[in-house]
Parts: structure tokens; sequence; C-alpha cells
């Protein structure tokens, strides 16, 4: 049948089973949009109220659906809104597929209204991009972008569409889209019976998770491979929930703001297996001191993660879950009953660092731990970026993958209430959270209007201590007390704030108030705030300052200001 370009996009995104799209309309795109009205019945599209909002939407939306986010912008300035978005995804390998709109293809290049290289801008923070121009190549196009977004590692894709091939007409054929199998492995069988004898010699294993292990959807794998080698278990900040926390193994994460347990099982292990991690300088800190006692084995689907950050003795290179599984039926049940007998015993001396008494001040930790008991560790969480985001990975036990939702690796401050509306949008069965600061919600407290307008019931549960407080917390360590610009003080009233978007709010001053106040607020069948005003000298501890060996970290900081 003959379809114009606008109407072939949304065919195609039928044919990918998107059921949800989030953008922001204009001129370079009317064409698409009137589409997007045409088929309104087969396609719910969410307008946020800015297009990097829209990004963060689609990008939500994946990585609790574990389907591929789609957001939509119009040229020009509607395009360069999305690119922080899009390179939040890329940094942790989120599939999604962002379409622009563009001027005609006479216009480009020309400087026209509202025109920009918007692959050439994007080209270092996606996976592949496009540039149609021509109608007949739309389709394939398309069908190509949700492949590559979706085949080994994950990534974002954009497409870049001129208004004149929207309007265009050609012939569209459907097409059943077989989703890629990335359940594959590079590594040889020998390589698969070098790390089992390692394991098999190995009296004290470590094993590290991230994020590949909730992409690859190897949780279950993941389990059985920790009870084969008997051994503790630590993960990253993108890999949190990838292995249930409340399982007697898990030893909380690695990394700056990692456990005291996991950097002294780290530095005393003699095997250390890192599965679906980049290494992350976060996590590794001075490589040098890093694992100094073991050998360290790297499992991951993409090739050039290997010996990029650190060097390793033995890869395997692969789907996580494919790995695992094959790991699975090479190693035999493994013996270290008194390695863990040390991890339990380091667990005892070195609990997870508690906030000194405030009385009945309202302390972050106290807050996410009531929050964990009153939703049962079952609520999907995301974040926006600086101390609560530490604070949420520390405090909240994550029991399933995609319960966790955070930017970790480019830690973009503004992403949070964007990525809860499409966290619950795409899974409208859990209860999602949004935890932020005062410091992140004021870039991007506009999206409220969003969670009203689409009655997206979500809980921003704002931690306001008035100060940017991550970085005050590096100007104390680091910077002779010098707070330079990160004490806020805006004095926003947070309650008629959220009055005016039509959202219901309650304000937590006390450690008394915290039950009830979350109580109701998990209640509510519509968005809802909550405000926790907390001292602004609570710190996020332990703590390894950047690049320092992981085993000496901060415990402590004295406050006498």
């Amino acid at each position: 049948m003959k379809l114009t370009g606008a109407q072939i996009i949304i065919e195609c995104l039928l044919e990918q089973g998107v059921d949800t799209v989030f953008g922001y309309p204009g001129g370079a795109v009317l064409n698409l949009y009137d589409a997007i009205y045409e088929y309104r019945s087969k396609i719910r599209h969410i307008i946020t109220a800015h297009e990097q909002g829209a990004a963060h939407a689609a990008d939500g939306y994946a990585r609790a659906t574990g389907k591929t986010g789609v957001c939509i912008a119009t040229s020009g300035p509607g395009a360069t809104n999305l690119v922080t978005g899009i390179a939040t995804a890329h940094m942790d390998s989120i599939p999604m597929v962002a379409i622009t709109g563009n001027v005609a293809v006479p216009s480009l290049g020309l400087d026209s209204f509202q025109e920009v290289d918007i692959t050439g801008i994007t080209m270092p923070v996606t996976k592949y991009n496009f540039i149609i121009k021509d109608v007949s190549e739309l389709a394939d196009t398309l069908r190509r972008a949700f492949e590559i977004a979706t085949t080994g590692r994950p990534g974002p894709v954009l497409v870049d569409i001129p208004k004149d091939v929207t309007a265009a007409a050609c012939e569209y054929t459907r097409k059943e889209i077989v989703k890629p199998d990335n359940y594959y492995s590079l590594s040889a069988d020998e390589e698969y019976r070098q790390v089992a004898d390692l394991i098999a010699a190995s009296k004290k294993p470590f094993l590290y998770t991230g994020g590949g292990v909730i992409s690859s959807g190897a949780a279950e794998e993941m389990a059985k491979f920790a009870e084969l080698v008997d051994a503790p278990v630590s993960s990253s900040l993108m890999g949190q929930g990838g292995f249930n926390n409340r399982d007697s193994r898990y030893i909380g994460m690695l990394g700056m703001h990692g456990t005291v347990v996991s950097s002294k099982a780290v530095s005393d292990c003699d095997l250390f297996i890192g599965i679906g991690t980049r290494f992350s300088d976060r996590v590794i800190g001075d490589i040098v001191s890093f694992a100094p006692k073991a050998k360290i084995v790297h499992i991951d689907i993409d090739p050039a993660e290997i010996n990029k950050n650190i060097h390793v003795d033995h890869q395997l290179v692969g789907d996580v879950r494919c790995v695992l599984d094959r790991l699975n039926e090479l190693v035999p049940p493994q013996d270290h009953t008194e390695w863990l007998r040390q991890i339990d015993a380091w667990k005892e001396e070195f609990p997870l660092h508690v906030a000194e008494d405030y009385g009945d001040q309202v302390t972050p930790q106290y807050v996410l731990e009531t929050l964990d008991e009153l939703t049962h560790g079952d609520a999907v969480i995301t974040t926006e970026v600086g101390q609560h985001q530490m604070w949420a990975a520390q405090y909240y036990d994550f029991k399933e993958p995609r319960q966790f939702i955070t930017s970790g690796g480019l830690g973009t401050m503004g992403y949070g209430l964007g990525a809860s509306m499409g966290a619950q949008v795409g899974r409208p069965d859990k209860q999602v959270i949004n935890i932020a600061g005062d410091g992140s919600f004021h870039m991007n407290c506009n999206e409220l209007v969003t969670a009203y307008k689409h009655n997206i019931p979500i809980v921003e549960l704002l931690f306001n201590n008035s100060v940017l407080g991550m970085v005050r917390q590096w100007q104390r360590l680091f910077y002779g007390k010098r707070f330079s610009q990160t004490t806020l003080e805006r004095d926003t009233d947070y309650m008629k704030l959220a009055e005016a978007y039509h959202i219901p709010s309650y304000r937590i001053t006390k450690k008394s108030e915290v039950r009830e106040v979350l109580q109701k607020a998990l209640r509510h069948d519509t968005p809802v705030l909550v405000e926790c005003v907390i001292d602004r000298d609570i710190n996020v501890l332990p703590m390894v300052p950047a690049g320092a060996a992981i085993d000496k970290p901060i415990l402590d900081i004295e406050i006498d200001d």
C-alpha cells in the first residue's frame, strides 16, 4: 500500500511493538504529528514539558521494561535538547531510538531556519545515526535503527528525517520483525575451561556484577553462578538488582561509595570475576592497588571493553546470560565456608555507615530504610544525581533487575523525574518513586506538569538540604571548605509549587513524621510530592577519593563549622 513517510514511521513503530512515544511537536515534524493524530488509537504519545524530559522518559521506559524507548523532537533546538538524554542512554548502554525532524532536503546545508546537523552533533554519543533523504529508504532504515539499538551491547540510535521525506509517499509493505538473538559467545571452549579451572583452584573468589547482567536478562543465571562458586557478590551502581541485595552473599556496592566489606574483600580475594561491567574509574580507583592478589576475569559482550580500563588475565566475550549458562555447566559446586565466614565477620565489624544521632531530625538513611520497609523492597526507584542517588543505592535493598533506574555513567542531574514517568508508563503495575535532591529537582521540576497532565502516579521524594550536597562534600574534603556556589538557599516553597501543578504534597521536618507521611504518599493514585528537610552536612560515606586505593575509604568527616 502507498503511504506517506509520516505514516510509514508510525507503521514501523507498530511493527517493532512500540506502544508509547515521548516527544514534543514542531514545524519539521508536523507531518509526523499529523500521523500520530491519525494513529492515536494504536500508539500513545506523551508530550513532555521539554525535549530533554522526553529523552529521559524514553530512557526510563527502556530501563524499566527492557524494550526500546522512543522519543521525538523537531529540528534545531528541539533536536539539540535531546542530546543530553541521548548521551545519558549511551553511557549506560540503553536501547533507545530518537527520531528528529529536519528542514527539507533542498534546504540542508543552507543555515535554514531551525536547521542543525544533528547527526554530526550526536555522532560521539550514539551507537549509530542516520539521515534519510529518500522516502523509499525510510522503512528499512527505521528497522535497521531498532536492530542496532538492541543488538549486542545496547545503545541509542538517532534517525534524522527531513520534512519533505515525511510528506512524500511510496509503497510500504509491513514486515514481521524477528527480534535479534543476543544469546551468543565469541570465546573458545578452551577459554571457558581455563576460567572453570581458575574457579576450582580459587580459595577466595569475588563476583562483581554490572549493568550487563540486567540488560542480558541474566539474573537467574547469576544467582545460580554465585551459589555454585560459593562467593561474595558485589554490584556496580548500574548493576543494582542484578543480584538480590537481600541474599546473604551480597556485600554491597563496590567503589567510591561502596561498602567497607566490598573494599576489604576485593583487596584480599585471589580471583575477581567482573560480569557485564566496564570497570568504571569510580569503581577501580587506583589501578595499581586494585585486587592486588587476584587473577582477574572479565565477562562482557563488548570486546572493546576488555583491557580498556584495567588489565585482565582472562576474558569471556559474549552475552552474559549465555556465558554464565556455559560456566554453570562447567563449574562443580565449590565450598568457601572459611572465606564467607571472614566476609560475615567484616559485615559485623563494618556495617554500612549510619549517620550520627540527629534526634528527631530527618536523615535520608532513615527515610530510605523506611521506604524500603513500606514498599517491601518491590518499588521501582529512579534517582537524580548526587548524594541522594548514592543513599538510594546504599539503603534500598533491590530484589530484582530493573528496579533501580539512575544515570550512572554521565551523571545527569535532571534525569530522574523524566525517567520515573517513563518507568511508570512502562510498568503501571509497579510503585515508582523518584529520589531527588533540591539541586537536581530545580533542573527538571517543569516535568511535574507532564506527570499531572497524563496522570502518571509517581512519588517525587525530594531531599531538601539547600545545597549541592555532593559537590559541597568534595569542597569540604579537598577544597579547604570553600563552598563556592554550592550553598543554594533558594527558599523555594515546594508545597506551593506542587499546588501550582495541581499535585498533592507533604513536608517532613521530623523523623517522627516519616512513616506516616510516606504511607499517605504511597496510597495516592496520582503524582505526589514529598519534601524531606535534611541537614546540609549529612555526607555520603564511605567515600574513596578519586584515584585513591579502594581499600582506604574515608569513614568519617569532621564537621566543625
